[in-house]
C-alpha cells in the first residue's frame, strides 16, 4: 500500500457553495447540465455484440443530463464499457471486484453524487420546477410576538 502523497481522489471534493472560491484549481469552473438530459436518442454502440440489457442501459444512460458532458467529451467507449460491465455486475454469480469497477465507473462518468462534484458539474434546476417558484409567495401571517402575548394584570387579580 503506498504511503503519503497526493492521489487522484484524495481529500474532500470540491464544493460549488463553498465560501472561498478564489482557489487556483477553482480557474476551471463548473459545467452546469440541462435538466431535461440530452436530446436525441443514443449514439451508435461501439463495442461488439449488445444484449438486450446493454441496450436498455445504453437508451436510458444516454438520456441523462451528464450524457451532454459525455458527448461533448466523445466518451462513447467509457460509457459502453460502463454499461457492460454493470450488465456484468448485476448477474447474481458476479464477483465483487466487478462491482468495485461499476462503483470507480460511476464516480468517473459522474453519476454518483461524489462523481459529479469531483467533475464539477452540476445540474441546472428544472424548468418546471422554475415555474412553480416564480410566483410571488404571500409573506406568511406574522406571528404573535412574546410581547403581544403577555397581558398587563392588575394587583390583586393575579393570586
Amino acid at each position: 500500500m503506498p504511503k503519503g502523497g497526493a492521489r487522484a481522489v484524495s481529500g474532500p471534493p470540491p464544493d460549488p457553495n463553498a465560501l472561498r472560491r478564489h482557489r487556483p484549481s477553482d480557474k476551471a469552473g463548473w459545467t452546469t447540465l440541462p435538466a431535461e438530459g440530452r436530446a436525441g436518442g443514443p449514439p451508435a454502440w461501439p463495442l461488439a455484440a449488445m444484449s438486450d440489457r446493454e441496450f436498455e442501459l445504453w437508451r436510458d444512460l444516454w438520456a441523462k443530463p451528464q450524457a451532454v458532458a459525455w458527448e461533448a467529451l466523445d466518451q462513447g467507449y467509457e460509457v459502453a464499457l460502463f454499461v457492460r460491465t454493470l450488465a456484468q455486475a448485476e448477474q447474481p454469480d458476479a464477483k465483487v471486484d466487478l462491482q468495485r469497477v461499476v462503483r470507480a465507473y460511476l464516480d468517473s462518468l459522474g453519476l454518483s453524487v461524489q462523481g459529479m462534484l469531483r467533475n464539477r458539474w452540476k445540474v441546472a434546476p428544472a424548468a418546471a420546477a422554475e415555474a412553480q417558484a416564480a410566483p410571488a409567495e404571500e409573506p406568511a401571517a406574522r406571528r404573535a410576538s412574546a410581547r403581544d402575548r403577555l397581558r398587563i394584570v392588575p394587583r390583586g387579580e393575579g393570586t
